[in-house]
């Protein structure tokens, strides 16, 4: 289903203003440029699919750029002017994507926030930028919007919103549809024939594009702002490599307020002229994926790991001819794409099996999956577990690793794809200079580096020497130019007797198991080193219901004496390749998953380990104590904001 343009003088007269480029044929320095040579050069090809009440609605190029010029008109009379702050808040929406390009167009900036984010935390983000105008996806965002208005982010005058059920009767002054909006600013545009041109030539490659915002893992989150330069520059030392390719299949599933969906979609979506693929909601993601079949496919190390669990649990559950020979394939491929990865090329009995494999079992399985043509899959954020990264391998998808921080555009480091090494995240990209200085920090110099954090000179200056970004990581630079990284420096940590270790490196590897959703390692200046284990509640419950184990909940599910074994068996074999001085004594299950609203880890679900110490003491001091089991009263934050606390006794394990 293609819808028609808003209308057909004013498509001509788009088209029109975007002439020069067809002439010129520069390379755009800014998105907006990008956005105008795409419907210069490619006026009727698809640039966005969306998937509205069960239909993918399709928009070429020539639409989206008026549209997204209609907004920015819109904007404009609302009094968006250059340097202003607009927030984002919501789902993945295409009207959520062109307002964030409208306020490119005025030299504005977007600045996106995670959908979860509860008001309180909105508040802190208000202040960053401080704006004056909200574009939010649906009554949900709107009520928090509101809330803040009531929390005193009264700078907020102007909320505009995409979906309209629930709103129509609400009497909050500055409330005002996108749809009208938008319909306000191509009247604008029809007005004024000078306006499309005006606004065009507006944007320069030195604009902050977005002002996205740290992790805050050890203290208010930081604004970040990226220019139109970082975004480009990023882009193409990652498309000078071979990791994007002009025209690709996107998927934009990932939170918006994410580097990786700014990027991905918005950076790469435009300057190699991708077609962007945007699911009806986070509910019908995996679905939706189906349909899409990218070519190109990103997705954090949980969500490989998720993928992974559907793909085991439809084995098992399959008979039991089809679950042998599922077993038997994928066993061989692993071992194969091990010893490949190793440098051992497969003899021709390898290569019989594995194509025989790929028409029985491999090929059906990724098809199912959605990533038939994914040529490019790529993980980030955090290490991947080795036996979820060579599953996927196996399956013929050429997972890879990418490496980088919002600060670098997300675009510092990744893997080749003839060139994959299980312990590095690869090479830096063509333009990236990365070096160790002596304490083993990673250093970083790109195009794509940022210039410094919003408003605040402190910490810009504890974090770019002389154009080198110190990116906080811990590593080493191979001898062929692959690099290794660690852990965050901050949290290097030495046991009682000296040893040194990096509890994310330690996490890492529990999270491999698939039965470990989240882990914190104690045990910073004590003897022995412990673990706090939170299970992966899905892949935990199916292992249980096999085993016609009874549970209610996650709290009654992490105490069986079945599960706590299980994750025992999970402990002990991450202690096989730990040194003996840093192997894991004791253990225990928690009741409940770290949670980002409980304030224990960030939107990006990295860690915040002094609120985990503080919170969890009693049962810290109860591993160490060798009790057997502790009492605990545990905070929970209900989904209304709420809070409360669920009592339970847990269960301290000993591994042997």
């Amino acid at each position: 289903m293609k819808r028609p343009a808003p209308d057909d003088a004013l498509r001509a007269h788009v088209q029109a203003a975007c002439a020069g480029w067809r002439q010129g044929g520069a390379q755009p320095a800014t998105l907006i440029e990008a956005l105008v040579r795409n419907a210069a050069v490619h006026p009727q090809r698809v640039a966005v699919r969306e998937r509205e009440r069960g239909i993918w609605v399709e928009h070429d190029w020539t639409a989206l750029l008026a549209d997204v010029l209609a907004l920015a008109a819109g904007l404009q009379a609302q009094g968006v002017q250059a340097g202003d702050a607009v927030m984002v808040i919501g789902d993945n929406r295409l009207r959520l994507y062109q307002a964030m390009l409208a306020a490119m167009v005025l030299r504005a900036f977007p600045a996106p926030i995670y959908p979860d984010v509860p008001p309180a935390e909105l508040l802190h983000y208000s202040r960053l930028g401080r704006p004056r105008i909200a574009v939010a996806e649906d009554q949900e965002q709107v009520d928090k919007l509101l809330e803040l208005r009531r929390l005193g982010g009264g700078q907020l005058g102007t909320i505009l919103y995409d979906d309209p059920r629930g709103l129509r009767a609400y009497a909050e002054p500055g409330l005002l549809a996108l749809e009208a909006l938008l319909d306000e600013g191509r009247q604008r545009l029809r007005d004024q024939p000078a306006l499309v041109q005006a606004l065009l030539s507006q944007a320069r490659a030195d604009d902050v594009a977005v002002l996205l915002h740290s992790s805050g893992t050890t203290g208010q989150p930081k604004g970040i702002p990226l220019r139109h330069s970082h975004i480009a520059g990023g882009v193409r030392n990652a498309a000078a490599a071979g990791y994007f390719q002009p025209h690709e299949e996107h998927y934009a599933y990932l939170p918006m307020a994410w580097v990786g969906d700014l990027v991905f979609t918005l950076g790469a979506g435009l300057l190699l002229a991708f077609t962007i693929h945007i699911p009806e909601r986070q509910e019908t993601v995996a679905h939706d994926l189906r349909e899409v079949a990218p070519t190109m496919y990103l997705a954090a190390p949980r969500a490989w790991d998720h993928m992974l669990t559907r793909v085991q649990v439809g084995i098992a559950e399959s008979s039991r001819t089809k679950r042998a020979m599922c077993e038997a394939f994928l066993r061989h491929a692993i071992e194969m794409e091990r010893r490949r990865l190793d440098g051992t090329a497969p003899g021709w009995r390898d290569r019989c099996i594995r194509a025989l494999g790929e028409w029985l079992v491999f090929a059906p399985i990724r098809d199912m999956l959605g990533l038939a043509r994914a040529r490019r899959a790529y993980t980030g954020g955090e290490a991947l577990g080795e036996d979820t990264f060579l599953t996927f391998r196996a399956l013929g998808i050429g997972l890879r690793q990418f490496y980088g921080q919002t600060e670098t555009a997300a675009l510092t480091a990744a893997q080749g794809d003839g060139d994959v090494k299980l312990h590095t995240v690869g090479r830096p990209m063509p333009g990236v200079e990365v070096r160790i200085d002596d304490s083993g920090e990673i250093l970083v110099r790109s195009a794509s580096v940022f210039a410094g954090y919003h408003e605040n000179p402190e910490a810009s200056a504890a974090a770019l020497h002389d154009g080198w970004l110190a990116t906080g990581d811990a590593g080493y630079l191979e001898p062929d130019g692959q690099l290794v990284v660690l852990g965050r420096v901050s949290e290097v940590m030495h046991t009682a007797g000296g040893e040194r270790f990096v509890p994310n490196y330690i996490e890492n590897r529990l999270k491999f198991s698939p039965y470990v959703r989240n882990a914190a390692v104690v045990g910073a200046g004590r003897e022995r080193l412990a673990a706090l284990v939170c299970i992966d509640f899905e892949a935990v419950g199916h292992w249980a219901e096999e085993r016609a184990l009874a549970y209610t909940s996650y709290a009654e599910l992490s105490q069986l004496p079945q599960v706590v074994e299980l994750i025992a068996g999970v402990v002990a074999r991450v202690n096989r390749v730990l040194k003996p001085a840093l192997a894991l004594h004791r253990f225990v299950n928690l009741p409940k998953d770290f949670d980002a609203d409980d304030g224990e880890v960030t939107r990006t679900r990295k860690l915040r380990r002094t609120t985990i110490e503080e919170r969890y003491a009693q049962v810290i001091e109860a591993l160490y104590a060798s009790a057997e089991r502790v009492d605990f009263d545990v905070r929970i934050t209900y989904e209304n904001g709420q809070t409360g606390s669920l009592r339970r006794t847990l269960a301290l394990q000993g591994v042997a």
